[in-house]
C-alpha cells in the first residue's frame, strides 16, 4: 500500500527509483588510546585519511571546473581550505602524539571541541560553517575507516538523507542517483541551487524521510511539489508517466524556442542575459539566444591555486569569452572574493570576525591595487575583440564607483600606450548592500548600467542566512520590503535611464517573471539552463496588464498577499 508524505519542492523534475537511505553521519567512538609503540602509526593512517580526503576534492573539482554553476566549486574550494586547517590538522595530531589517542578518537574529540566552539557563536553565519565542518569529519572518517564517503552503485536509485552539500551533488548525480529526498534543507540554499542548475530534482524539508523510506523502497519523488509516495500503486503509476510524456512535450516546446525573440504578448522586448564562469558557460548561451553575458565570474581563476594569475592568463579567459559571444556584450564582475568565498593566494583576510559583512567584492580589490590594476587591463585588452561591461560587487556607497572608474580609466591608458585601441568600457554597480539600494539616486550619475545582486541583498536586509534551516521561513524574496526596495532601485534606473538588471536568484525562477515584469524590470541574467524557460514565460506575459497591477503590488502588507497576486498574474 503507498504511502504519501511532502517536504518542500527544491529543484523541479519527477523521478522514480529505489531508496538509498544515508542516515546522519554519526560519529560515536568511545574513548581510546594505543601504546607508545603504535603513536607513528596511527598519525600516519590519519595523515593518509586527510590526503585521501584533499585527493577527493581536488579530483572532483577539477571534474567539475567550467562545467558548473559557481556554487559547486565555491564550497568544494571551502572544504579543501578546512582539510589544511592547522586548527584542525595540527590538533589532530597533536592529540594523537601527546594524548596517545587512537586516530578515529582523536578526529571525535576535535570534532566535538570545534562543534562546541562554533555553536557559542552569537553570528549565524559563521554557526552555519558547522555543517561544512560536519561534511568534512565525515570524509575524513569515511577514509580512516575504509569506506566510500559517497553511496556507490546507485544507478537509478533515489538518495534519502539528513542533508546534502553543494560539493557533493554533481558526484552524485554522475553516480546515477536521479532524485534527492533530504529531511533538513531549503529550497533556497547553496544545494537546492545547484540542484536546479543540474536539473536533479530534490525535496528539502521532509521531516518524515528517514523514519518512513526504507533502503531499497520504490519512491516517486515530485521536486515542483514536494511530494513523495513510498510504494507507488497503479494510479500513482499511471500519473507518473502521463507527466514523463508531458515533460517531454514540454522540453521539446522549448527547443524550438532558441531563436525566438524574449517578447511580451504586446510586443515589448525583453533582454535575457547569461551568467556564465567558462567558455562551456559562455557556449550555451551563444547557442540559447542570450542577448549577451550580464554576469562573468572572474573568480574561479584565483580559488584553489597558490599563485595569482598574471595578466596575460586572465586575459585569455577573457578574451575567449568575448569571442564565444561574436559581438553580443559580455559583463565582467570583478574579483568577488571573501565571505564562503576564500583563496588560497592568501587574498582574503584570514579569521574575520564577521567575513559576510568584512573584506570582500570591491573592498579587496580596492585593498590590493596591483591585483586590482592588473585585472582591469586583462579586461581592457579583451574589449579589443567586442563589447565589455565592468561590475562591481559589493558596492555599498558613490566614492567606491568613482574610484574604480578612476584605476579602469589609468588601466585603459595602459592598454593603449600598448598600441592597442580601446575605449573606456561601460562600469556598473552591483546593488547588493541595503545601503547601495536605498542610496541608489546617489549612485546613478556615477555608473553606466546596475545588476542587482538579489541573494546577498535578501540576506542583507531580512538579516536571515539563507542556509539556516531554522530561518528557512523568513528568508524570502516576496516580503514586501525587498519588493519596494527593488521597485526603488528599478525605478531609480529608469528615471535616469540607466538600464537595471537583475543577476540573483531571482532572475532565474519563472514564478516570479510576472512580479519582475510588474516592477519595471526588463533585463534578466541567469544560468543558461533556464534561459529557454523564461523565454517561454515572457512570451506569456501581457506587459501593460502587469503594469496596471503593480501598484497593489506594492500595496501588499505581508507574504500571503503577494503569493495571492501572483497567482492572479499567472491565471
Amino acid at each position: 500500500m503507498s504511502t504519501t508524505f511532502a517536504g518542500h519542492g527544491a529543484a523541479r523534475g519527477l523521478a522514480l527509483g529505489r531508496a538509498r537511505v544515508r542516515l546522519p553521519h554519526v560519529l560515536e567512538i568511545g574513548e581510546q588510546r594505543v601504546p607508545a609503540s603504535r603513536v607513528e602509526a596511527e598519525a600516519a593512517r590519519l595523515q593518509a585519511a586527510l590526503e585521501a580526503a584533499r585527493e577527493e576534492m581536488r579530483a572532483l573539482r577539477e571534474k567539475l571546473q567550467g562545467a558548473l554553476s559557481r556554487e559547486a566549486v565555491e564550497f568544494i574550494d571551502l572544504h579543501a581550505l578546512l582539510l589544511d586547517d592547522p586548527e584542525l590538522v595540527n590538533a589532530l595530531d597533536a592529540l594523537i602524539r601527546q594524548e596517545r589517542y587512537s586516530a578515529g578518537y582523536a578526529l571525535r574529540a576535535q570534532r566535538d571541541r570545534l562543534a562546541a566552539v562554533f555553536e557559542s557563536m552569537d553570528d549565524a553565519y559563521l554557526k552555519s560553517r558547522l555543517d561544512d565542518l560536519a561534511h568534512i569529519i565525515g570524509r575524513i572518517n569515511a577514509h580512516l575507516q575504509r569506506r566510500e564517503p559517497l553511496p556507490r552503485g546507485t544507478a537509478g536509485e533515489i538518495l534519502v538523507c539528513d542533508n546534502v552539500a553543494p560539493s557533493e551533488l554533481a558526484q552524485l548525480q554522475a553516480q546515477g542517483v536521479v532524485a534527492i529526498v533530504s529531511a533538513g534543507g531549503s529550497p533556497l540554499s547553496h544545494s537546492a541551487i545547484l540542484a536546479r542548475s543540474l536539473h536533479l530534482p530534490l525535496v528539502v524539508g521532509a521531516t518524515e524521510a528517514l523514519a518512513r523510506i526504507n533502503d531499497g523502497d520504490v519512491v516517486m519523488v515530485d521536486g515542483e511539489t514536494g511530494q513523495v509516495v513510498v510504494d507507488p500503486g497503479a494510479a500513482d503509476l499511471r500519473r507518473y508517466h502521463q507527466r514523463e510524456l508531458q515533460d517531454a512535450r514540454q522540453r521539446r516546446d522549448l527547443e524550438r524556442l532558441r531563436r525566438k525573440p524574449s517578447r511580451t504578448l504586446d510586443g515589448i522586448d525583453i533582454a535575457l542575459h547569461a551568467n556564465a564562469e567558462s567558455r562551456e558557460d559562455v557556449a550555451r548561451a551563444h547557442a540559447l539566444g542570450a542577448a549577451g553575458v550580464g554576469l562573468f565570474r572572474t573568480e574561479f581563476l584565483f580559488l584553489q591555486r597558490t599563485e595569482l594569475p598574471d595578466e596575460d592568463e586572465q586575459f585569455h579567459v577573457y578574451r575567449d569569452a568575448v569571442l564565444g559571444m561574436s559581438g553580443r556584450p559580455v559583463t565582467f564582475r570583478t574579483l568577488d572574493l571573501g565571505a564562503d568565498k576564500a583563496d588560497r593566494t592568501g587574498l582574503t583576510l584570514a579569521n574575520e570576525d564577521n567575513p559576510a559583512l568584512g573584506v570582500r567584492g570591491v573592498r579587496l580589490s580596492l585593498l590590493y591595487d596591483r591585483v586590482f590594476d592588473t585585472q582591469l587591463r586583462a579586461i581592457a585588452r579583451a574589449a579589443a575583440y567586442g563589447p565589455v561591461r565592468v561590475l562591481v560587487p559589493m558596492v555599498s556607497c558613490r566614492e567606491e564607483v568613482v574610484l574604480v572608474r578612476r584605476r579602469l580609466r589609468r588601466a585603459v591608458a595602459a592598454v593603449r600606450r600598448h598600441g592597442v585601441q580601446v575605449e573606456v568600457p561601460p562600469l556598473g554597480a552591483m546593488i547588493e548592500v541595503p545601503a547601495a539600494a536605498i542610496g541608489v539616486y546617489g549612485l546613478v550619475d556615477a555608473v553606466d548600467f546596475m545588476s542587482i545582486g538579489t541573494n546577498d541583498l535578501v540576506q542583507y536586509m531580512l538579516a536571515v542566512d539563507r542556509n539556516n534551516d531554522a530561518l528557512g521561513d523568513l528568508y524570502s524574496p516576496l516580503h514586501p520590503g525587498v519588493l519596494r526596495l527593488l521597485a526603488h532601485v528599478i525605478g531609480a534606473g529608469g528615471a535616469s535611464r540607466i538600464p537595471v538588471a537583475v543577476c540573483g536568484e531571482m532572475a532565474g525562477d519563472v514564478r516570479l517573471a510576472p512580479l519582475l515584469l510588474a516592477l519595471g524590470l526588463r533585463e534578466f541574467s541567469l544560468h543558461p539552463s533556464g534561459l529557454l524557460e523564461l523565454r517561454r514565460t515572457i512570451r506569456e506575459c501581457r506587459l501593460e496588464d502587469l503594469t496596471a497591477r503593480a501598484a497593489r503590488l506594492l500595496q501588499a502588507r505581508d507574504r500571503n498577499a503577494i503569493e495571492r497576486w501572483l497567482s492572479a498574474a499567472t491565471s
